[in-house]
Parts: structure tokens; C-alpha cells; sequence
């Protein structure tokens, strides 16, 4: 099949572009010669419902799991944050065993993808996006000449990756649109990158801004949604996926208080107004040491 995508990124890896019908050959289990040297070469971003599946698996708040098992990276050339999984010095996850996974039950997208890659990519003239998939082949990975052929999709149900796709495709979506817009939406400045970190990876931290008297103030929001995101999660990162969309591209997904905006931008205007006033009065402070010890 040939199709061409608006693929909001160079590369010069041309794959072949792959659907759910389409039959791949692999098989990984204990047995093979390769078993873990794919886990002993790990180079794995995580998505917000990575997070979410492996802070609960390992009872850590979302601080503590981004503190003891990630690293931050840039995402693209406007310094978007993500994060990886940490490793140790040799490249291996942290949590790779002899027997396999620790958190197998739990591992994130990109390990239950593997050897398959995911795309989402937008057809040129079409203003939705499509998921589209590749194999990956390793030196390394042997799974490739086991004797078992199936299709992309019966190997993403194998799994478990229709409920990762669910959850992962909006916050995909918002990273492909970021991507594809370019100077349309402008560079985005500390604030909405700061934003965007918390509302993706620091779940805890988010619900904490949420929750507060400030927020409260600002979006018009029924006492129900604030007491199931106080537990929920999933709740809470669905959240966060409208609230990166209205401030990262001004879409409407969030109700605001009457005179909210009004009242956010005099409380700048003041702050700003207080900055100044402070920078003032230190750099007369300044210019009256330095006169006072010249004489």
C-alpha cells in the first residue's frame, strides 16, 4: 500500500507502513537465545497512562515514580518536555530481572508495542489523524525468525494494547497537533511547558493545582468533579488532557467563571506592577551603596 502522511518531523527511516490486517512473524518467550536484550537496551518514553499503570503497581506518588525511575528529555525543538524510563550505567531498565519484567503486568506502551511501532499520523488534507504502524528489526532481537505469523492487530489485542491505545490517543493527538502547527500557535512559553509537564507526567502535583482555591475560582465546575478526581487518576489525566487543549491552542473545553479571565489578568497586572516596583527600589538601593562607598 502507498500512502503519504504530513509527518510533522525528518527522518531519513522510511518504514513500511502497516495496518491491523497486516501479518508480522515474531515471538518472544523465555526460551529464546535474545530473552531481555531488548529490556538490556532500553530507550522507552512514557506516556501519561504509563505513569499512572506504573506509580499504582509500585505504590510510589507520581513525584516519587518521576524522581526514582525517569529522565526528562525534549520532545521536539520547542523544548515540549517528556520523560523516559531511567536506566542503569550499561543502558539496562531498572527493572529488568533474569526471570524478565518486574512490572510486566504493567509495563508501559512502547514494551508492549515491541517490535511493532506506532505512528499517528495525519493524511495530507484530512484533519484527523490515523494510527499507522511499522516493524522495528534489531540485530539483536531473534523473535523475528520464531515460527509464528499473526496479524498487527491480533498481536495489539495479544497485548493488551487496545486499552493503552484508548488512553494514550488523546494526549498523541495533542502532541501531533503541537508538532504539525508549528509557528501557527507560536512558541510556547515556560508556563504552558510547566503546564504541560504536570498535567502529563506529575499527577499528584496536578491534583493539588486543581483542587486549590485559586483553580476553583477561576473554571465553573460542579462539587462532583472535584470529589472523583480527588481519587480518580484516570479521571484526573483526562482532565488534564482538556486543560493542556485550551491553554495550548485555545480550545474550549473548560468552563470559566464569570470575570474570571478579567480578575487572572489584573492579578498579573499587579504582580507585574509589584516586580517592577521591587526591581526599582533595589537598583536605587544599589546606586546608593556604590555612591555611599565612593566617598
Amino acid at each position: 500500500m502507498t500512502e503519504k502522511f504530513d509527518i510533522p518531523f525528518k527522518s531519513d527511516l522510511v518504514p513500511e507502513i502497516l495496518e491491523n490486517a497486516d501479518v508480522i512473524q515474531f515471538r518472544c518467550h523465555k526460551g529464546a537465545s535474545c530473552f531481555n536484550a531488548c529490556c538490556k537496551q532500553a530507550d522507552v518514553t512514557l506516556t501519561p497512562y504509563d505513569i499512572v499503570r506504573l506509580k499504582q503497581h509500585l505504590g510510589l506518588t507520581s513525584e516519587e515514580f518521576l524522581k526514582q525511575h525517569t529522565v526528562p528529555f525534549k520532545m521536539d525543538a520547542h523544548g515540549v518536555p517528556g520523560v523516559k524510563l531511567k536506566t542503569d550505567e550499561s543502558g539496562a531498565c531498572l527493572f529488568v530481572r533474569d526471570e524478565g519484567c518486574s512490572v510486566y503486568g504493567d509495563r508501559p506502551t512502547a514494551c508492549r508495542y515491541y517490535p511493532v511501532g506506532l505512528m499517528a499520523m495525519r493524511p495530507k488534507d484530512e484533519p484527523t489523524d490515523k494510527a499507522r504502524y511499522f516493524l522495528i528489526r534489531e540485530d539483536h532481537c531473534k523473535g523475528h525468525r520464531e515460527e509464528r505469523r499473526l496479524s498487527v492487530g491480533d498481536y495489539r489485542k495479544e497485548q493488551e494494547l487496545e486499552t493503552y491505545d484508548d488512553m494514550n490517543r488523546e494526549w498523541l493527538q495533542i502532541n501531533l497537533k503541537k508538532r504539525s502547527s508549528g509557528p501557527t500557535i507560536g512558541e510556547p512559553s515556560e508556563l504552558s511547558l510547566q503546564l504541560f509537564f504536570m498535567c502529563s507526567f506529575d499527577a499528584d502535583r496536578f491534583r493539588r493545582f486543581v483542587l486549590s482555591d485559586s483553580f476553583r475560582g477561576t473554571y465553573d465546575l460542579e462539587d462532583g468533579f472535584y470529589a472523583e478526581i480527588e481519587t480518580d487518576d484516570l479521571a484526573l489525566m483526562k482532565f488534564g488532557f482538556g486543560l493542556m487543549k485550551q491553554v495550548l491552542f485555545g480550545e474550549k473545553t473548560i468552563p470559566e467563571r464569570a470575570g474570571a479571565l478579567e480578575k487572572r489578568q489584573e492579578v498579573r497586572k499587579e504582580h507585574m506592577a509589584m516586580r517592577r516596583r521591587s526591581e526599582l527600589e533595589r537598583h536605587e538601593k544599589e546606586q546608593e551603596d556604590l555612591l555611599r562607598d565612593s566617598t
